[in-house]
């Protein structure tokens, strides 16, 4: 079997995670607490890079993994 990451399950969790992230910012900003709030919006940088990377991948499409039948590359026999 070929390990596979799932990519829109990831998707979805960092779209979650984008909601919360500005809800908590939002919130904590409005409450008057300026560190929890930088917390949040930190750890939303966080996810918005991980949403890019995700969709990045998804956009890119699946890739050739040949199967157990293919043989692994042979070594180089010479070095430089």
């Amino acid at each position: 079997m070929t390990a596979r990451s799932a990519l829109r399950m990831r998707f979805w969790l960092s779209v979650w995670g984008v909601v919360w992230t500005v809800f908590g910012t939002a919130a904590f900003a409005i409450a008057g607490r300026p560190g929890w709030a930088l917390a949040c919006g930190l750890l939303w940088l966080v996810v918005v890079v991980d949403l890019a990377v995700v969709v990045r991948r998804i956009r890119q499409g699946a890739h050739y993994q040949p199967g157990r039948d293919v043989p692994p590359y042979e070594p180089p026999s010479s070095r430089p």
